[in-house]
């Protein structure tokens, strides 16, 4: 395939692949993506206090993309357009094996390596939805472009190096800045200018002015958060490293997930083989990356081979600068990664960049050229094949509308603040669906609250007469969903307007376990109905213990949950359903 038509044809089959996974349904999309945008342009910050967890106060820049697109697009397009953006990231593997292999690897090797690298787990699980990851791989792999691309200029040493190394930072700082997590591979690309061959003063000032450009970067698209931050709370990464920043609004913790890093220095020295075993270790969600273990195996071999041909006087040089500068980004990003996170979808970027690592190592260890070439097209072909299935972080069928509920009448909105105060699910999704006067609080989800904030909200509470409300999960009946995407399939192959097409509907339940039964209509069509079995399922019970364990949370802040006055609610994300429940609430002191 000509890489032209690839550079174009790629993107495009996966904006269709998001469009068939469907609506983007992740938790974090529910906690807080959608919120974060909505509370910015509506003047929320600071009036909602913590309703996302403390993931209300992440920087929103990253998520004006997907939210504006929701506003204008159909969600279908919505979601083509960021599958497409996503497997941009494709050319610019394509750039970079390029650029990495040289002409000798011909022009099919580049494309294949690029074409792997899109498929491992982590990127297909996050193909066309919010969380980020390989939205902003685009920048990391975009400045470890420039920084190959112009390798020549960085050696001759001149205006074109730091013009180089300042562009490539900026973009690195680009991503940092809209998704913090992307710091490791900023730390991993200014470590590994000190390894490009300059003296040593040149190396310096290589990585000196990289981080000035990545400072720069940060500063465009995060500089305006964190002043806001800032000037709202007293730290620009509120409520994060306030063990640095000592505002009064948090208590002084660095709020670090530590809980995926290795327990100990073995697991840290086998920490590939680990997670390879067991992904709950690096995730929440089945991933198989077997990859990684055998990545580690391949950088030892060729570590290995490297110190024989050094004691032996020689040997073959199979890899020039650029590829050694390339395997020193790659390793220390995983070390960084190892180290401050451990957390798997941090490590996408580096992912797409395995198989080129792959091909590299193997021709590092220093066999012949055509048996190397074999090696590392065996080994790609089983890593991938091994690493699927693909992850499932959340997907519903598509609806009309990304988000949609069924609101209640508040009798005095402008007077009443409603309470999240569950951990699961997220509800703050729903804030953007209901009236814009109420006032949201978070209670008991996590929030490092200090002793001020929780005066805060006492200060809030009593700044509004009532009534209050809880807003709560609440359980829902299994087979509807299903029962609706049925009546929606037959709906849209005309199966339901009239007798001819009911017939068809008919036949079909009698072949197949339809779960459901026909309902004819007056008008001459019909319907789909859960069987009786389904149909009168006991939910009352489940809802009231949810409101009861929301009560003892409540309760501990003097706030008391009336279990009676509970009404149940549906909402949906796409196509899924959500029930929802709201409950009144009255101060107790």
């Amino acid at each position: 395939m000509n890489s032209r038509i690839a550079a174009i044809l790629v993107p495009v089959l996966f904006g269709l692949v998001a469009i068939i996974f469907g609506q983007d349904d992740n938790w974090d999309l529910r906690n807080y993506h959608v919120y974060n945008v909505y509370a910015l342009l509506n003047e929320r910050i600071g009036h909602d206090l913590a309703p996302a967890r403390f993931q209300t106060y992440f920087n929103p820049t990253i998520d004006l993309l997907y939210y504006g697109l929701n506003r204008v697009l159909p969600p279908w397009v919505t979601g083509f357009v960021m599958g497409a953006l996503h497997g941009l990231n494709f050319v610019l593997l394509l750039g970079i094996g390029r650029r990495l292999l040289g002409r000798s690897a011909g022009t099919h090797w580049p494309l294949w390596l690029a074409l792997a690298g899109v498929l491992g787990p982590g990127f297909r699980g996050e193909l066309g939805n919010t969380m980020g990851d390989n939205l902003t791989a685009l920048l990391v792999l975009g400045g470890l472009y420039v920084m190959l691309s112009r390798w020549d200029a960085l050696l001759a040493w001149g205006g074109r190096t730091l013009v180089a190394a300042l562009v490539a930072g900026l973009l690195l700082g680009l991503g940092t800045g809209l998704k913090l997590t992307n710091a490791l591979y900023a730390v991993a690309l200014c470590l590994a200018c000190l390894g490009v061959p300059l003296i040593w003063h040149r190396r310096i000032a290589l990585a000196f002015v990289f981080g000035i450009g990545v400072l720069a970067g940060m500063a465009l698209t995060g500089g305006w958060w964190f002043v806001k931050m800032w000037q709202l709370f007293g730290n620009p990464t509120f409520p994060q490293f306030n063990d640095i920043f000592h505002s009064p609004w948090a208590v002084e913790s660095g709020v670090i997930d530590t809980y995926f890093r290795p327990k100990n220095w073995v697991e840290y020295l086998i920490w590939p083989f680990v997670f390879a075993q067991d992904w709950h270790r690096v995730t929440e969600v089945a991933h198989r990356l077997g990859m990684w273990a055998v990545v580690y195996v391949l950088f030892a071999a060729a570590s290995v081979a490297a110190v024989l041909r050094r004691l032996r006087g020689g040997g073959r040089v199979t890899l020039d600068g650029r590829a050694v500068f390339f395997l020193l980004f790659f390793a220390l990003a995983y070390l960084v990664w190892m180290r401050m996170f451990s957390i798997y979808r941090y490590l996408i970027a580096l992912e797409l960049l395995v198989p080129l690592a792959v091909w590299l190592l193997w021709h590092s260890i220093g066999v012949s050229e055509k048996a190397v070439n074999r090696l590392a097209g065996v080994t790609l072909a089983l890593l991938l094949v091994y690493a699927f299935p693909t992850p499932k972080w959340g997907n519903a069928a598509w609806g009309e509308h990304n988000f949609s509920a069924e609101v209640p009448a508040f009798s005095q909105p402008e007077q009443s603040v409603v309470f999240i105060a569950q951990p699961e699910p997220p509800m703050s999704w729903l804030v953007t669906l209901l009236p814009a006067q109420l006032k949201f609080i978070g209670i008991d989800m996590g929030f490092p609250e200090s002793a001020a904030w929780r005066q805060r909200i006492r200060q809030a509470v009593a700044e509004r007469k009532g009534p209050h409300y809880a807003l709560l999960g609440a359980v829902k009946n299994e087979k509807q969903d299903s029962l609706q995407n049925k009546l929606d399939a037959a709906e849209w192959l005309g199966w339901t307007a009239d007798a001819s097409g009911c017939a068809k509907l008919e036949w079909l339940g009698r072949h197949i376990r339809l779960q459901a039964d026909l309902r004819r209509l007056p008008s001459g069509g019909c319907t789909l109905e859960l069987p009786q079995p389904y149909r009168n399922i006991d939910l009352a019970t489940p809802n009231r213990a949810i409101a009861d364990a929301a009560a003892a949370h409540l309760a501990n802040n003097g706030l008391s949950l009336d279990v009676a006055s509970c009404g149940a609610y549906p909402a949906a994300v796409g196509s899924r359903t959500y029930m929802y429940q709201l409950c009144r609430v009255t101060p107790t002191r």
